[in-house]
């Protein structure tokens, strides 16, 4: 009888000595076995409870082994105790409960925050920050619109926070904030310095239909289509491709309005000008008929490359109309009568040709 009462009282001695462990708290304990889908630790309960690998960081890791190792002392949420299983900890709880309290803190003192973007979702991306689940939305990622998001994947962007909610456990966050900010300072100091008539160097940061947007220093011209090349450019991506770096003029800047006009071409000679200069007024030459005006045909010099035949230098005799003398396709012989380098215009003519 007394062996009994002595182990009953061994046993209410070692209860009493337990530490008051209560379900949603977090408490101290120590790794005791780690294996690929959990962890193993002691919060100096009866027995040592598990901790599954998606309950040990955000996002779930591949091992259990990447995050702890046997003798770590970590703090931890008890989810239960007791049970089938022995009950259940959380580290990415507990840890969640620290890193609400820290982001309050940060969006308080208006730092900033490095969120690791994991995925793509409807209208945004979802980011991890300090192991809490934030969300970028798509209109907050960039200064223009973003068709794919995927690009974003991997990698890890400087945010602000803009909205928090501890209890819905809601975390949002802008890049947009910080580059809007990046861009004024940058937009202050381009347009105090930059002048029209200046070539500077830029990279192509968008291609539009219209054109491309260039990367001056931190600002975005726009160089126009028919500013790209000296030919007829069907479409920016035929001649340039983001990321492209190159020279560009610049046309003209309106402070006020925060716009730059752009001009690739205009950091490259004319190739007309070298056409031109191969001939010299009083050549004779031949060509052929292209089209047919109102005020005479032109006829190809060479390719892109053309020369107006005024009407009446078409033929001898009075003309009313181009037909009356020569018909597209027509291969002709005639004299250079003027070449306007300013204007970029050069008259021919098929009567002084046969003289």
């Amino acid at each position: 009888m007394s062996e009994q009462m002595n182990m009953e009282e061994l046993l209410a001695e070692a209860e009493n000595s337990m530490p008051d462990i209560q379900e949603r708290t977090v408490v101290e304990g120590t790794v005791i076995q780690v294996s690929r889908d959990e962890a193993y630790v002691d919060i100096g309960y009866k027995q040592e409870i598990a901790i599954p690998k998606r309950e040990l960081a955000y996002p779930a890791p591949e091992s259990a082994a990447d995050v702890v190792k046997v003798g770590d002392k970590i703090d931890v949420y008890v989810v239960s105790l007791g049970g089938d299983n022995g009950g259940m900890l959380s580290k990415v709880k507990a840890d969640r409960m620290v890193a609400w309290k820290d982001m309050e803190a940060i969006k308080e003192r208006g730092e900033h925050v490095q969120a690791q973007v994991n995925q793509v979702v409807k209208g945004g991306l979802v980011a991890s920050v300090n192991g809490l689940r934030g969300f970028i939305p798509a209109s907050q990622m960039e200064l223009h619109f973003v068709k794919d998001l995927s690009v974003y994947v991997g990698q890890t962007v400087e945010c602000e926070i803009i909205e928090i909610d501890v209890h819905k456990q809601r975390l949002v966050l802008s890049r947009r904030a910080l580059l809007e900010v990046e861009r004024a300072e940058k937009e202050g100091e381009i347009f105090s310095t930059l002048e029209a008539g200046s070539t500077v160097r830029g990279t192509v940061k968008r291609i539009v239909d219209y054109g491309a947007f260039i990367d001056i220093g931190g600002v975005d011209g726009l160089a126009h289509i028919s500013d790209l090349a000296w030919h007829r450019v069907k479409h920016p991506s035929d001649v340039l491709e983001v990321g492209q770096e190159l020279d560009v003029y610049v046309k003209s800047v309106d402070t006020e309005a925060k716009r730059i006009s752009l001009s690739v071409k205009d950091t490259m000679r004319d190739p007309w000008l070298d056409n031109a200069e191969k001939y010299a007024e009083g050549d004779i030459i031949e060509g052929k008929v292209i089209k047919l005006t109102d005020f005479g045909a032109f006829m190809e010099i060479e390719p892109g490359f053309d020369g107006l035949i005024p009407m009446g230098e078409l033929a001898e005799k009075r003309i009313e109309r181009a037909d009356e003398a020569v018909h597209v396709g027509d291969e002709v012989k005639v004299k250079v009568l003027r070449i306007d380098m300013k204007r970029k215009r050069i008259s021919l003519s098929i009567t002084k040709a046969k003289d």
